[in-house]
């Protein structure tokens, strides 16, 4: 494949000065190559292209999509082993030549791949495993969500077939899955965009290629869940952090991929933190810190870890979760005060979420007690949860079973409506929580 891809390519450099009459002969030939195509005359076709791709590379980007079908039926026709691997590495020329000439490594390197796949099946593995990965390299984000699929698939493949060791497996799984929810991300903004802007035929289109990108993360969790357990993960990455406890970047894998599977309670996950931290202390290792200070109980150390990542912090899904645990440490150090505010941080950074209204409701229906001002023995503070529960619910129905079942609980605590008439209240009169809930809410009683 080297030997005809450099004889190729010196062609290319010969013919790069081709005076006007050659010019002339190559727009012939291209014509004669695609009426030679059209009549599936292929082996005229085939004489044709091999003169093209010396002499013509760039007479159309239609001599690359119908060579390749021509290599591939020669290759399906051929019995001569020694002639189809000729016509299979010819093939894999072509996708090189076609991306020199014009480029969009991200879609050619990919189907590259998959055709390589397809003719050689697993028996192939070794070879089309290392062009995926190849075009993961080179084509960058822009790589389409099927090929990234196929990269992983093709992963689990070459582990499986003794080529590398699981770490691949899960190092894989890190790439693909990232690149998966950019591209849904990406995708659903675009799909966002042409629902507001009322076109049809567009929100249908951007609907289909996000329901493709949901399937393919699917199917890349469905692939990686035998390789997921977190006994697994920690089997598989020890050995290497023990060899180099200080390389950054396996640091950043292991505490990335574990986090990302919840395995944040082993100790692996604690020691590769804090290296982490003390060797490249950045707003999002401060963020991992905090995080696993949190699962150890450790809550003032880790206000302090996700108060500076907060500071540095740019992503709002990272400010959220960084909220979110801030507003639990709180909690459970008692400020209550500073955890509501810790709460209303998160629900900014996304207005889509009920998670901060409903710790918010927990919060308040907890501490009830403090309200003990309003006459009622602070019962009036089940009242002010039960709002927040429900704003929870109405923004993301998909906390409405935990709402309810605070709602009810609460509901049931609310005071009787003797109680409330001793102090003059009526059901509906608009009623301030004391103490420091502090909150606007109507009076309820049972």
């Amino acid at each position: 494949m080297k030997t005809i891809k450099i004889a190729i390519l010196a062609l290319l450099m010969v013919c790069a000065i081709m005076p006007a009459k050659a010019q002339t002969e190559g727009q012939v030939n291209y014509q004669l190559f695609k009426e030679a195509y059209r009549n599936k005359d292929y082996n005229r076709a085939y004489e044709l292209m091999q003169w093209l791709f010396a002499n013509y590379p760039k007479c159309g980007e239609n001599l690359y999509i119908n060579g390749a079908n021509v290599f591939k039926t020669k290759i399906s026709e051929t019995q001569d082993q020694n002639l189809r691997n000729k016509y299979i590495d010819s093939l894999m020329v072509l996708y090189d030549l076609r991306v020199e000439n014009f480029g969009k490594p991200e879609v050619h390197l990919g189907r590259k791949a998959l055709d390589l796949q397809n003719i050689l099946g697993k028996n192939g593995i070794e070879r089309y495993y290392k062009l995926y990965a190849e075009a993961i390299e080179k084509g960058g984000d822009k790589v389409d969500a099927n090929y990234v699929y196929c990269f992983f698939a093709a992963t689990v493949d070459y582990v499986k077939a003794g080529f590398a060791e699981g770490t691949l497996v899960v190092d894989n799984y890190d790439i693909a899955s990232d690149y998966l929810d950019n591209q849904l991300r990406i995708q659903t903004e675009a799909w966002n965009a042409s629902k507001e802007a009322g076109d049809a035929a567009k929100i249908e289109k951007d609907s289909v290629k996000v329901a493709n990108i949901i399937g393919f993360i699917a199917n890349v969790e469905r692939d990686f869940a035998p390789y997921a357990d977190c006994d697994q993960l920690v089997e598989i990455y020890t050995k290497k952090f023990e060899a180099d406890p200080k390389n950054i970047d396996l640091l950043k894998k292991i505490t990335g991929i574990m986090g990302k599977k919840k395995c944040v309670k082993s100790p692996l996950y604690f020691k590769a933190t804090e290296n982490l931290y003390a060797l490249e202390p950045t707003p999002a290792s401060a963020l991992k810190v905090g995080n696993m200070c949190y699962n150890q109980k450790r809550y003032s150390d880790a206000i302090t870890y996700l108060k500076a990542a907060i500071e540095g912090i740019t992503e709002s899904k990272d400010l959220y979760t960084a909220n979110i645990v801030l507003g639990l440490c709180y909690r459970e150090t008692n400020s209550f005060s500073q955890a509501r505010s810790a709460f209303y941080a998160a629900a900014k950074e996304d207005p889509s979420k009920g998670e901060p209204y409903l710790q918010i409701a927990s919060l308040y229906a907890s501490s009830a007690s403090s309200a003990s001002g309003d006459g009622l023995g602070g019962r009036s503070a089940y009242w002010a949860a039960c709002d927040k529960a429900n704003k929870a619910k109405s923004i993301d129905p998909s906390c409405a079973n935990d709402a309810n079942k605070l709602i009810g609980s609460c509901s049931a605590r609310f005071p009787k409506q003797a109680d409330a008439f001793m102090l003059d209240l009526k059901n509906g009169q608009g009623f301030v929580v004391p103490g420091w809930i502090g909150e606007s809410t109507t009076v309820r009683t049972h």
